[in-house]
């Protein structure tokens, strides 16, 4: 598709060209339509090969430009003998429009900048800032739509002048693109007229030092990464809320604000360091870090905070025992594995700043009842993705994934269902092939099931309202044009109850989900809902590769199954990776599915009961107190930690400028 519109753009442009210098008035008005038309497939269809153009220098005023200077040209060649001072005149106008459009191209410029402002926030009232609604996309970030949209009538007034020999038509044309841009000009610029201007930068930094110190954020979560790795920080959102304290969550990067899922919890984007050093004089205590990052170490350069790293999930990854943790305060794991872990790899993590809180996300994860209920077997597939590194044994989708798929499908009596990692095919393109064949595999045996039961209308119907309920209460909806200052004029304090009403919404839904899915159809889940924990609790098995998928499952005590693509052999694969000892090894060729799911149709034949038991132990400590318990105590002893270091600064240790909060900050309590 892309060869054959840029064959069509380049070929459009040479015969426009040669027709313009022949001159051809009707070769001249086709190809300029269809220059025009591939344009308006560029925009609609094509946007990455717009950005792709523009790195070439032929964006879109190039093109446009040039097109227009063809059809001058052409003008000029036919009637130019007879109507050499009548051609001024559209000509003329012609340059103004495009003057102006450059015009508005600067303003928009300003106009960007004066709206990007120093901090962003999410659940807070600012109001008093007296945040604006940004300007119309079109102005304001769309320059190749309006290039295109307020140039058409110059562009058709030049054909039809082209066509008719009378310039008058040029003029016409151009002069109704020149009142489109004076028009979008008056529109943009005035938000700048002093009514309108967005707040200084002095101004909201005032405002946000307002809002710290009556807030008084005592604990809270920090986050920088990729747009693809949300997922990482939404799953501390829940545990976060239901800690003692006032609770708040601090982003690096603006894009991220959207990605944050659904909470109450005050979230504020501080892209620029030296405004991130401003949390240095807040009364906040202590900070969570669910993952690493460059931008990591900015934050950890306050010494007013104190920080622990709480990963997001655990495995036998080197990653889960990297060796940048050493930078915090505390490294907060789930179990005893996870301590000896860093033990065994010796990276300078202290043995004292290591606590075990379990994984709180886990709490409302159902523990295992025996045999499998109902007619069919529930299998979950999550296989992890390919990793930075190359490892053929971090993902089972290459060599593995489709073999296992045939084997669950070929069973009448499993319902498979499947849930890939967003990232995967990201870095290898083989996993992401890999990925799509299963899906055509999934989909066709979902055919061959069609004529099985189905629930009744009810059902879907009960869905959509809960979808649509859920929606309502954790999806903001903004207009197309809208820009981060609007969406922060929109998402102010959340209503009260917000938060439990989010929490009963979305069990709800999950019970509705699944419910509304044709009896034994399997599935392919790639949308954030149903999450894992949801999946997990209506899976009999779970088959996954080493990621922290499986450490999280083993809250349920059920069985598993982990597949072997590393090379090594069953005993050293199991002695190589501690989560795979409670585990049923599969080999590539997944010829042990038939067994597996027949031990765990009869419960009598697990043999790997124990195990699991005493593995679950290990990674995840005990049951009691629960992991929401414990991650609270971690946090309320890292709090004390932070005051006393703050007191002793006070008393001369720490240098004056650094003693930010006076005696008598609040203590760690329930906002």
């Amino acid at each position: 598709m892309r060869g054959v519109i840029i064959a069509v753009s380049a070929v459009s442009f040479v015969l426009s060209a040669v027709a313009a210098v022949v001159p051809n008035v009707p070769a001249m008005i086709a190809t300029t339509v269809v220059s025009l038309a591939v344009e308006g497939v560029l925009y609609r269809w094509q946007r990455g090969m717009v950005s792709a153009f523009a790195k070439t220098h032929a964006d879109v005023t190039v093109r446009h430009l040039l097109c227009d200077i063809l059809i001058v040209v052409a003008l000029v060649r036919a009637h130019g003998q007879r109507q050499e001072t009548d051609l001024a005149a559209p000509l003329l106008a012609l340059l103004g429009f495009y003057a102006l459009h450059f015009l508005i191209q600067a303003v928009s410029v300003v106009v960007r900048r004066a709206r990007t402002l120093p901090v962003l926030t999410r659940n807070i009232d600012a109001s008093a800032l007296r945040l604006t609604a940004a300007p119309p996309a079109l102005l304001l970030r769309r320059a190749g739509h309006r290039l295109l949209l307020f140039g058409l009538p110059a562009t058709a007034g030049l054909l039809t002048a082209l066509a008719t020999g009378d310039a008058l038509w040029g003029v016409a044309g151009a002069g109704v693109s020149v009142a489109l841009a004076l028009g979008g000009l008056a529109v943009l610029g005035s938000h700048l007229l002093p009514g309108r201007r967005p707040p200084s930068e002095e101004a909201v930094l005032k405002w946000f030092d307002s809002w710290l110190a009556e807030y008084r954020p005592t604990i809270g979560m920090y986050f920088s990464g990729g747009a693809a790795s949300a997922y990482q920080a939404n799953m501390w959102l829940q545990p976060l809320a239901r800690l003692d304290g006032r609770p708040l969550i601090v982003l690096r990067e603006r894009f991220m604000m959207q990605k944050i899922a659904a909470t109450d919890v005050p979230v504020v984007c501080l892209p620029q360091v030296h405004h991130l050093m401003r949390l240095e004089h807040s009364t906040l205590q202590a900070l969570i870090h669910p993952s690493n990052s460059g931008k990591t170490s900015q934050v950890l350069r306050i010494p007013t905070i104190k920080h622990a790293f709480v990963n997001h999930g655990e495995s036998d990854k080197l990653s889960s025992c990297n060796p940048y943790a050493k930078a915090y305060d505390e490294v907060w794991v789930a179990g005893p594995e996870a301590r000896e872990r860093y033990a065994l790899a010796d990276i300078g993590v202290d043995d004292r700043d290591v606590v075990e809180i379990g994984r709180p996300q886990l709490d409302a994860v159902a523990a295992h009842r025996g045999a499998p209920e109902g007619e069919y077997t529930e299998v979950l597939y999550a296989p992890t993705w390919e990793g930075w590194d190359g490892n053929p044994g971090n993902t089972s989708v290459i060599a593995a994934g489709e073999n296992l798929v045939r084997a669950l499908l070929a069973d009448p009596g499993v319902r498979l269902v499947y849930k890939p990692h967003p990232l995967t095919g990201s870095v290898d393109p083989r996993a992401g092939a890999a990925d799509r064949r299963i899906r055509e595999l999934i989909v066709a045996a979902c055919r061959e099931r069609a004529g099985g039961p189905r629930p009744g209308p009810r059902s879907a119907a009960e869905l959509a309202r809960r979808t649509a309920e859920l929606d309502r209460l954790t999806t903001s909806v903004f207009r197309d044009a809208s820009d981060a200052m609007e969406r922060m004029m929109l998402q102010g304090a959340p209503e009260p109850g917000r938060a439990a009403a989010v929490t009963a919404a979305t069990a709800a839904w999950v019970e509705a989900y699944w419910a509304a899915l044709p009896e034994g159809e399997h599935q392919i889940v790639t949308e954030a809902r149903p999450d894992v924990p949801a999946c997990f609790n209506r899976a009999d098995l779970l088959i996954s590769d080493v990621s922290s998928v499986i450490s999280d499952f083993m809250a349920s005590g059920k069985p598993y199954a982990v597949a072997n693509t590393s090379g090594l052999t069953e005993a050293a694969f199991r002695e190589a990776f501690p989560t795979v000892r409670a585990a049923t090894v599969l080999t590539p060729d997944a010829a042990g599915v038939p067994d597996l799911l027949e031990r765990v149709r009869k419960p009598e034949l697990d043999d790997l009961r124990e195990a699991r038991a005493e593995l679950k132990l290990r990674l995840l400590g005990p049951s009691e107190p629960s992991s929401q318990v414990r991650f609270n105590d971690a946090m309320r002893a890292l709090c004390e930690e932070a005051l006393r270091r703050r007191t002793t600064g006070q008393e001369g240790r720490i240098p004056g400028p650094r003693a930010a909060v006076v005696p008598g900050e609040p203590e760690l309590t329930k906002g």
